[in-house]
């Protein structure tokens, strides 16, 4: 369980590079829902299923919503 938990962080912090470095925000917002995904999977293996389906719901399921509809108005790549 132990390297479970080891990935899962490794993969949230590649995540977060990843969401810094990229310059097209559609991809941005992708990887920011996986980041999101991935912590509420965290959230449930830590014995806290209210925060896990709030993370889930909110984190990846509405701002990722937003987070699209707002890069289809402005434009996809950054300046």
């Amino acid at each position: 369980m132990e390297i479970v938990n080891t990935l899962l962080v490794l993969f949230l912090i590649v995540c977060a590079v990843a969401v810094e470095r990229t310059k097209d925000l559609l991809s941005a917002v992708i990887i920011f829902a996986s980041y999101s995904l991935i912590m509420s999977v965290l959230w449930l293996m830590l014995m806290a299923p209210d925060i896990a389906m709030t993370e889930a719901a909110i984190g990846a399921g509405v701002t990722t919503i937003l987070f699209i509809a707002v890069v289809s108005r402005a434009g996809r790549m950054e300046k």
